[in-house]
């Protein structure tokens, strides 16, 4: 792959303010894409409606001005590759589920929610996939007549990927290696609502970076057990050749104890998890990282070295110097302890050497 068409993104939701941990990832993402010449695209994921949170969207983009990350496209930002915020995309995603449905390789389901737990109660260990569909009220058990007659007096529905048991998926981590689940495991995850005519994460994430070309995706563990079903989209797609790159990042964890890192464990112990103080839209305030008189360039630096080490014994680097060195290979696959005592001894050399640097 040339390093002119590196294309990463950093997609987070509005949902309330950005934690610190995803400050890393997309720190990561813009020193991957700077090194090789690339664009970071910023994308709002704004499927889930109802928890939307009214600043939150204003709260990122200002985080990011602060610390230093320049996006090249995307929200507020423009670009030819749009829309960028996932709530304005509906007719492009219906496109690509009615695609999935016309191949079978999606089908349309109508249990409520009462039948869902009916069958956890009566079916052990039950799970929506290719031992139990047959017992339920779907496309694949309906007449095709009684689907169009639901879908015409208003029933709601969801499409569900059709996923086959016993085939061995494999992800291409730079990070881990060859990282492989069988289907079977996997359930029929639903793509898409009719209540809100919205997908779900996982089909809009895929069609997204598909269409804007996304080569890399540099994300959190967190999402390490969704990869399969990406992969499986991707191929579904017919888009397995053009599938972009995968590196999952450790998690950080908390200081102390196991666990990933929490507000709470600043809250605790007295540092801040979010970038700039935050006002959440019930009144309360949770300190932030500028107002408690950190320097952006201390931030970035501290945080750039948390799960990932350059292989020397530098500490103190520029963003110029960090994108230089930067290597996801180098990058650590058990999580990260949140040394917030190292945050502040950061903190204190970039203070010392202020006057130097004016």
């Amino acid at each position: 792959m040339s390093e002119q068409n590196v294309r990463v993104r950093f997609a987070p939701s509005p949902t309330g303010p950005l934690h610190i941990g995803g400050v890393r990832t997309a720190l990561y993402n813009y020193l991957f894409a700077r090194q090789h010449g690339g664009q970071l695209i910023f994308r709002i994921e704004d499927t889930d409606s109802a928890r939307f949170v009214p600043g939150a969207e204003d709260y990122i983009i200002e985080s990011f001005k602060w610390l230093g990350i320049q996006f090249d496209e995307g929200v507020s930002f423009g670009g030819d590759k749009g829309p960028y915020r996932q709530s304005e995309r509906r007719d492009i995603y219906k496109h690509y589920v009615d695609q999935l449905l016309a191949e079978g390789k999606a089908y349309i389901a109508f249990d409520t929610p009462e039948a869902l737990n009916a069958a956890r109660e009566s079916i052990a260990n039950f799970q929506y996939d290719a031992s139990t569909r047959g017992q339920m009220e779907n496309s694949l058990t309906l007449s095709a007549e009684e689907v169009e007659a639901r879908i015409a007096r208003g029933d709601q529905y969801v499409v569900r990927f059709k996923i086959e048991p016993g085939e061995d998926v494999h992800v291409d981590d730079i990070i881990r290696g060859d990282v492989v689940i069988n289907s079977s495991i996997l359930d029929d995850k639903v793509l898409y609502k009719s209540a809100d005519q919205l997908p779900t994460y996982h089909l809009a994430n895929i069609v997204d970076d598909h269409l804007m070309e996304i080569t890399h995706v540099i994300r959190g563990e967190e999402w390490l057990p969704s990869a399969p079903l990406h992969v499986l989209l991707y191929r579904a797609f017919g888009w397995a050749d053009t599938m972009p790159r995968f590196a999952h990042l450790p998690l950080l964890l908390k200081p102390t104890g196991n666990g990933k890192l929490s507000k709470r464990d600043g809250d605790k112990l007295g540092f801040p998890v979010f970038p700039l103080e935050w006002h959440a839209p019930d009144g309360t305030v949770s300190s932030g990282y500028r107002e408690s008189g950190y320097l952006p360039q201390a931030v970035v630096n501290f945080l750039a070295l948390l799960g990932w080490n350059p292989g020397d014994d530098q500490e103190i680097m520029s963003m110029d110097e960090l994108i230089a060195k930067f290597d996801l290979t180098k990058c650590s696959k058990a999580g990260a302890k949140f040394d917030y005592v190292k945050g502040w001894w950061f903190n204190r050399e970039y203070l010392l050497a202020t006057p130097a640097l004016e």
